[in-house]
């Protein structure tokens, strides 16, 4: 079955009660027993299930191609049941470019708590090699990369993963299993951050663990979702199966305007450089062609001037808002370094962009009022 078509019916059944075609939203937090101590209708209480998680999590098995699915209440909280379902001792290799809530979770949260982590170069993967330990037990990717846009090669870490016998997880969240197939690349979980694409309308906040095979690493995971708690509300899961019928398409719009908008920025001369990989010039353009179906619709860029220039490009906008997240139909403008604190990495004159869904024309025209002919 092609995505499009997975896209608009997967976890859509239609109501038994009411024939209704859009499912209902089922509120309730506890559901009744039987006489025979049993739960006949599949559901005991909401932290452990719930209808609307249920055809949530069904729908993103099926996206991705995998065996089960673990639905959270952010992507926060499912990246940290992944660290969650390790061990004390147990090491992790890590991106050095990544969301910087990854590494601080690892840093802040997990290293206190006994798990050891190595942050690298994913796109080096000699030095992926060089960072495995005999006691690593998971190498998490992110491609492509928040927000200097690196293309990691996920076949050639997975391949180093399996020789170390440790779990390959893929943050998935920018490319969507729409672009991306990181299971058939040689992954063992992928993750999302469902506010974004899969949401697509800047109105919830979600995470998920998908799973290639339901081991004893997702049954830990799973354990960690449901004895943790951090599940999303039903109102959440209906939203975010709203939007994924629509997801297809959202990321056709994303993905042209995108292309446009690099293109556009590419040829200015205030602008020093652009990452995103659908551009030629792009170190990891190969890769990602290999790797993905399009190029996504996050791109950065640095402006000659530094932050002061960076800050005040923003000023001068109409279009694009200032403002964090990404995957919505408004385009956002963010500058990265000064939300991320101190300790980035991120280059002080980098502007990321969600680049939205309005007509690519006005965008490009609202960045030239912007950029002048410097």
């Amino acid at each position: 079955m092609e995505f499009d078509t997975l896209a608009v019916h997967a976890g859509s059944h239609i109501d038994p009660a009411t024939r209704a075609v859009t499912s209902p939203i089922h509120l309730s937090t506890t559901f009744e027993r039987a006489a025979d101590l049993s739960f006949p209708g599949g559901h005991n209480y909401i932290r452990s299930g719930n209808p609307n998680r249920a055809a949530l999590e069904e729908c993103l098995t099926l996206l991705e191609g995998g065996a089960a699915t673990a639905a959270f209440s952010s992507g926060q909280a499912a990246t940290a049941s992944v660290f969650q379902a390790l061990r004390p001792g147990d090491h992790v290799v890590a991106p050095l470019d990544a969301y910087y809530g990854t590494p601080k979770l690892l840093r802040e949260v997990f290293s206190p708590w006994g798990l050891e982590a190595s942050f690298v170069d994913m796109t080096n993967l000699d030095e992926v090699r060089k960072a495995v330990r005999p006691n690593t037990k998971l190498i998490w990717v992110e491609t492509p990369s928040n927000p200097v846009i690196r293309v990691t090669d996920i076949a050639g870490v997975a391949e180093i993963a399996q020789r170390a016998k440790a779990h390959l997880a893929c943050d998935n969240t920018w490319a969507t299993p729409m672009l991306q197939r990181p299971f058939d690349l040689g992954a063992d979980l992928v993750m999302h951050s469902t506010t974004k694409y899969l949401g697509g309308h800047s109105d919830l906040q979600g995470g998920a663990i998908v799973t290639k095979k339901q081991d004893e690493m997702f049954k830990r995971i799973r354990l960690v979702q449901v004895e943790g708690g951090a599940v999303p509300s039903p109102f959440d899961c209906w939203l975010l199966l709203r939007g994924i019928r629509s997801l297809p398409h959202r990321m056709r719009g994303h993905c042209e305007n995108a292309r446009r908008v690099a293109e556009y920025l590419a040829s200015h001369r205030a602008v020093e450089v652009v990452h995103y990989p659908g551009l030629s010039t792009h170190v990891g353009h190969s890769i990602a062609q290999r790797q993905m179906k399009d190029f996504g619709g996050m791109l950065s860029f640095q402006v000659h001037g530094g932050r002061a220039e960076a800050v005040a490009l923003t000023e001068r906008l109409a279009l694009f808002t200032r403002a964090t997240s990404l995957g919505g139909p408004e385009s956002l403008i963010e500058h990265r370094a000064s939300v991320e604190g101190p300790t980035t990495r991120t280059p002080e004159s980098l502007l990321r962009v969600s680049v939205g869904l309005e007509h690519p024309e006005d965008l490009i025209a609202d960045l030239r009022n912007a950029l002048g002919s410097r």
